[in-house]
Order: structure tokens, then C-alpha cells, then sequence
């Protein structure tokens, strides 16, 4: 009697809190996105029709509705409307990652040498990858870009575009797609930051023009040592001339620059 007395005392004592059962729609969501991720579902495999999902998941239509939004938010699905639409499977790109790490930017607003500091930290290893990597149509890309960087007559806007070209250019030709992403996002975040002409004078467009130039021979001529030092030489001085000017202050990019 006294051990059941001490048995019913003690289970008094337990103190459970509220249990957190998942959505169905996340349910729904997590399951799509598995076999999306898994190649289970191919790119481009149209999903079954909402009525067909509906009957084939048991669950309502809203549920149906609101997983195949969380997945389209996430690049996950495509949905198209009319006659031949539907929610068609799609894989991630590095365009929807650099969109990621550009809505962390802006949301946890970096500053700008914080920016600049990563990008020296990325870079040089992505011009040692593009001169072991590059295709020829890598390095007419980057020729492109420097004719423009190195036309004094170009505009700011003209120059910072033809700069954020060369640059992702860079990632681009290193074949290498998460540090791609992470350049995109980053250049993209440091041309909003540097988009006034009290960063970019003659001086700057004169030295930015040979600096390019020297890191786009070596990437030609295959040289991945002597790429990766001149980029780290490089994008260390344009970090320490952020440094020196107001370059604490975070960004805010407004919207991407135009193509990206």
C-alpha cells in the first residue's frame, strides 16, 4: 500500500508540456522536397495534378496548396497556370543560393569591410581554381569586362557593372558552383556598397584596370600560383582602402544589379 501511495505521489510530480505536432503541410512539404533533393523526382517531372495529390495524401486541398507553396518559395517547384500547368520539379541553382546568402546580407546588415574581408578570403582560391579551369569562353567573359574597366570614358554605373562582371566572371570560370554562389551574393552586396564615385576615381579605375588585366593573364596562361597571389594582392589593398574610408558602415542592397 505504502509503495503504491509512493508510486501515485511521484507520477502527481511529472509535468509534461504542450507536444508540437507538425504541420501537414510541412509534412507534405519535407516529403516532396526529399524526393526532389534525392533525384528521385527528376527536373522538369511534372507533380501529380492537386486532385491527385489530394487523394493520393488523404489530406485537404489548402494542404496541397500551402506544401507546394512552401517548395516554390524554396525553388523547389515551378508552377505554371492555364490549360498545360501544373507544379513542375526543379533543382537548386546557384542563382537561388546567391539570392540566400544576399537576403542574409541584408537582413543581418554586414557591413561593408565584413564583405570585403570574405572576399579576400574567397577569392584568391577562386583565381588559382579558374586558371586550372578555365574554358575559352571563361576568358573572353573576362576580356570583355576589362575592355570596359579600362575605358576611362565609361560611366560609374558602366565601370562598377563591367567590375562586378569580371569578378563573378572569376568564380564563374574556377567551375566551381557553391564558391560561385558566394561570390555572386558578395560582389552583388559590395557593388551596392561602393556604388558612388567617392570610391571610384581615376586613380582607382587605372589601378583596378591592371590589376585585372594581370590576374586575367595568369588565369590565361593557366599560372594558378601567380593568379591567386595577384588576386590576394589585389582585393587586400581594396579591403584596406575600405578600412581606411567609411567602409564600417553596413549596406543595404536595395535590389540586384541589372542581369543578376
Amino acid at each position: 500500500m505504502e509503495a503504491l501511495d509512493a508510486a501515485t505521489t511521484s507520477s502527481l510530480g511529472v509535468k509534461l508540456g504542450p507536444v508540437n505536432v507538425p504541420k501537414a503541410s510541412d509534412v507534405l512539404a519535407a516529403d516532396l522536397r526529399e524526393r526532389i533533393l534525392s533525384g528521385e523526382l527528376a527536373e522538369g517531372a511534372a507533380l501529380p495534378a492537386e486532385r491527385e495529390l489530394v487523394k493520393q495524401t488523404r489530406v485537404s486541398r489548402a494542404t496541397v496548396r500551402e506544401a507546394l507553396r512552401i517548395l516554390e518559395v524554396q525553388n523547389l517547384v515551378r508552377v505554371k497556370t492555364g490549360r498545360t500547368g501544373g507544379a513542375f520539379v526543379q533543382r537548386p541553382t546557384t542563382k537561388s543560393m546567391a539570392n540566400s546568402v544576399s537576403m542574409l546580407i541584408r537582413g543581418r546588415c554586414i557591413e561593408l569591410i565584413d564583405l570585403m574581408e570574405t572576399r579576400e578570403a574567397l577569392e584568391p582560391f577562386c583565381a588559382e581554381l579558374a586558371a586550372r579551369n578555365r574554358t575559352d569562353a571563361n576568358l573572353a567573359e573576362l576580356d570583355r569586362a576589362n575592355d570596359t574597366i579600362g575605358d576611362l570614358d565609361a560611366s560609374l554605373t558602366q565601370f562598377l557593372q563591367a567590375n562586378l562582371d569580371w569578378h563573378i566572371g572569376v568564380a564563374v570560370a574556377s567551375h566551381n558552383e557553391l564558391l560561385t554562389g558566394f561570390m555572386i551574393a558578395l560582389s552583388q552586396a559590395i557593388y551596392a556598397g561602393t556604388e558612388d564615385a567617392a570610391f571610384v576615381d581615376a586613380e582607382v579605375r587605372v589601378v583596378t584596370t591592371k590589376a585585372h588585366r594581370a590576374i586575367t593573364a595568369a588565369i590565361r596562361d593557366r599560372d594558378s600560383a601567380a593568379a591567386g597571389r595577384r588576386m590576394r594582392s589585389h582585393v587586400h589593398g581594396y579591403a584596406d582602402a575600405m578600412a581606411g574610408s567609411d567602409g564600417r558602415n553596413s549596406i543595404v542592397i536595395e535590389s540586384p544589379p541589372n542581369g543578376w
